[in-house]
């Protein structure tokens, strides 16, 4: 056994698939490994980024209150779509996904924000910020996945990446002082 199959099989116990959910592929297991590993972590922190748009959401407020928490609203509502997609994505190529919060706390890679209060502005630059760093991790997941010819998961990806970068988009341009005042 090569030392990166022994190393890929000691990193995945956990993840091992029961007989019983064994779903047929044609990518070699380690292929399903990786990319599965990258998956989870891109749904751990879609998980992550969502409640903390949800939470910026609930409690966003000032003169823009109407347009954040409808735009903050909307977004949160596009990025909880893509989780039931991501996941399935992992089981469809034979791997294991997700089964707690307990292991999207585990895996996250966005850091939760639990402060009483956070300025909007500050709100909209600190999700731009995760919506950039996922969208780079997305970019790595989707390199794997091409390394391995996974066309479904790239074709995944992809669209994924056009919609974080939309929302990295709308959160700049909300952020964007217009005339000298702070928005």
């Amino acid at each position: 056994m090569s030392k990166a199959k022994a190393e890929n099989k000691a990193d995945n116990k956990s993840s091992k698939v029961s007989p019983d959910l064994d779903t047929p592929t044609d990518l070699p297991q380690g292929g399903v490994d990786k990319i599965s590993a990258a998956l989870n972590l891109l749904l751990a922190d879609a998980f992550a980024v969502y409640m903390k748009t949800k939470n910026f959401h609930w409690h966003v407020s000032g003169r823009h209150f109407r347009d954040y928490h409808l735009l903050l609203d909307e977004q949160a509502a596009a990025i909880f779509a893509t989780t039931d997609e991501l996941a399935e994505r992992v089981r469809k190529i034979g791997g294991v996904t997700l089964r707690s919060i307990g292991q999207v706390a585990k895996l996250q890679t966005v850091k939760d924000n639990n402060e009483s209060y956070v300025p909007p502005r500050e709100m909209l630059r600190e999700l731009m910020e995760d919506n950039k760093k996922m969208a780079a991790a997305m970019r790595k997941a989707r390199k794997l996945a091409d390394d391995y010819e996974d066309v479904g998961t790239t074709s995944l990806l992809e669209n994924f990446i056009d919609q974080t970068e939309r929302r990295t988009w709308f959160l700049f341009e909300a952020t964007r002082q217009q005339g000298g005042n702070a928005a």
